[in-house]
């Protein structure tokens, strides 16, 4: 059976009082306003697939509270379900809700005069945000790029010169993907801007496979290796 999509194109839209587009921001709403489920949410934005008992540790529930969450999900489509042998395993939908997910964590950390971040060191250097790179080390790639002009002034999409440097750096990009290709994703830590997009997407495998970042296994944090520190410096003269 064919998913149905968060939030419903616009040319479904009713002219009366039912809208569909109306009714389902208001789903939306209703499934984010549960801690436990953002808390899972929160957690499957490592990118990772997790059990539902892992996810039932995170949220801090019982394993049937948990099950019900799962459920809730799965039914408005935040999540996927994937069966591997005798085990199950959930993981976010796709990188538009990442994507929704990064926004409301923008805009739910309020700022203050003055600004202070209270995100943890660790995230706050370097961490995943679904499947590209964010915190200050990503913030500060993206504004390598933009000085350079690897990426146009919206970072919207890669320049001639940036598809040159990445094809320098050894990443292969696929001119045919169906997935945005670049985007200026906003560091809900920072408040600035990292790379997103295929192109972020891209650079951050690219990394994972150069052995120069590692993962924390069971959270969002990403740990710099020496070799990484080397290379960041070399390229983008970032000092970690």
């Amino acid at each position: 059976m064919a998913s149905r999509p968060l939030i419903k194109p616009t040319n479904s839209i009713k002219n009366d009082s039912g809208s569909e587009l109306e009714n389902s921001i208001a789903a939306l709403a209703t499934v984010m306003s549960d801690v436990s489920r953002v808390k899972m949410l929160c957690a499957l934005m490592d990118g990772r697939a997790w059990t539902a008992t892992e996810l039932s540790v995170v949220a801090d529930i019982a394993s049937s509270t948990a099950s019900a969450h799962l459920s809730r999900l799965l039914n408005e489509n935040f999540i996927i379900c994937v069966a591997q042998g005798r085990h199950r395993y959930y993981r976010l939908k796709g990188i538009e809700t990442a994507e929704l997910l990064e926004v409301l964590m923008g805009a739910s950390w309020k700022q203050v005069e003055p600004f202070t971040n209270k995100t943890p060191i660790a995230l706050r250097k370097a961490r995943t945000c679904y499947d590209h790179l964010a915190g200050e080390i990503a913030v500060n790639i993206y504004e390598f790029m933009l000085i350079n002009k690897w990426i146009d002034i919206e970072g919207q999409s890669l320049t001639v010169q940036g598809k040159q440097q990445f094809e320098k750096l050894g990443i292969a990009l696929d001119e045919k993907t169906t997935r945005k290709k670049c985007s200026a994703c906003l560091d809900w830590s920072e408040r600035k801007y990292h790379l997103g997009g295929y192109a972020g997407a891209a650079l951050f495998t690219h990394f994972e496979r150069k052995g120069w970042i590692s993962r924390v296994n069971g959270f969002r944090e990403v740990l710099v290796t020496y070799q990484g520190e080397k290379a960041l410096k070399r390229l983008f003269n970032i000092v970690v």
